[in-house]
């Protein structure tokens, strides 16, 4: 049976890229629809941002045709500038609207915006009304177990949300104490998608990073969809191998060097396109790593890598290490 949010059908079991700041922007989001992803988010953007008309935030509404479906994700404290923000994201004309309640970085908390509103489960029903009745957009909501060990009401949180009209909830198996920290806990995701008050669907995110684990929380958690995120940092390919295993059960051989370098190519291209030749050299430097993680004496191209000031120079580099490990 089909995962619907709204209308906008997602597929038996779709997987989702998790907004995630400074990695989920277009050109991190083309490689990931290339490899699989059903559903992507953006990076998530403040709502004070918007309405300031900061460059940064604006250009973060930026999406294209061919990443659909997508979902927009705003945060922020302030009512007021959560509907204004609402209203500026609904002309940009996403699938999906989404609200963070999950970012744990202090200066985002302090702000009693992202995980910081779990200390206040009224207002958080009451700003999640607010953005649902400023937009006909359908409304999303990624969000934590809770604020600590002791707030971990979840369960009870996406009934309440639920009934202000959200249209999914995605939910991460940690609570803001633990950041990343720890493994991740989905018993209250699968109580979450068990209530039988729940109508909308659950995607469940935390630590999934291959398809043997992707199925085995699939069959033992029931949600309906996962969403993914550090495990996508440099490795796209997650999604078709998460595919695969449902499929086969067998695990897809790891991507090739000429993959892996393909892959880069492909993501720097985007980036300059995206962000100019300065910003978008400047902003892929902290993906090398990850494409390349696990190839012996590769800290010398590494290196290179994060220091060529142009677009040529780094294709040369890359080129170099496609022939020195092949």
């Amino acid at each position: 049976m089909s995962v619907k949010i709204g209308n906008i059908d997602l597929g038996e079991f779709p997987l989702l890229l998790a907004p995630m700041e400074d990695v989920s922007d277009p050109p991190f989001r083309a490689l990931c629809k290339k490899h699989g992803a059903d559903m992507m988010y953006s990076e998530f953007i403040s709502s004070e941002g918007l309405i300031r008309d900061a460059k940064k935030s604006l250009q973060k509404l930026d999406i294209y045709d061919y990443e659909r479906p997508i979902g927009i994700q705003i945060f922020g404290g302030n009512m007021e500038s959560m509907i204004e923000a609402t209203k500026i994201v609904e002309a940009a004309n996403p699938d999906v609207i989404d609200i963070n309640y999950g970012c744990p970085v202090k200066k985002v908390v302090c702000k009693g915006a992202g995980s910081g509103i779990l200390q206040d489960i009224p207002r958080m029903v009451a700003l999640t009304k607010a953005v649902v009745d400023a937009t006909n957009k359908p409304v999303t909501v990624k969000t934590r177990l809770g604020w600590d060990d002791d707030t971990q009401f979840v369960v009870d949180v996406a009934e309440q949300l639920q009934d202000v009209g959200i249209q999914g909830i995605s939910i991460h198996g940690r609570t803001r104490k633990q950041m990343y920290k720890g493994e991740a806990n989905w018993d209250l995701i699968r109580e979450t998608k068990q209530n039988p008050r729940l109508t909308i669907p659950v995607f469940g995110n935390g630590d999934i990073d291959s398809g043997a684990k992707a199925k085995k929380y699939r069959d033992e958690y029931g949600v309906d969809g996962i969403m993914i995120g550090r495990a996508a940092i440099g490795y796209p390919w997650i999604f078709n191998e998460v595919k695969h295993y449902f499929k086969t059960g067998e695990v897809l051989a790891e991507p090739t060097i000429a993959e892996r370098v393909e892959a880069a190519k492909f993501h720097l291209f985007e980036s300059v396109r995206w962000k100019g030749d300065i910003l978008g050299i400047i902003e892929m430097r902290r993906h090398y790593t990850n494409y390349f993680r696990g190839l012996p004496d590769i800290k010398s191209y590494r290196m290179q890598l994060v220091t060529c000031p142009t677009e040529t120079e780094v294709i040369q580099i890359l080129d170099e290490i496609l022939k020195a490990y092949t």
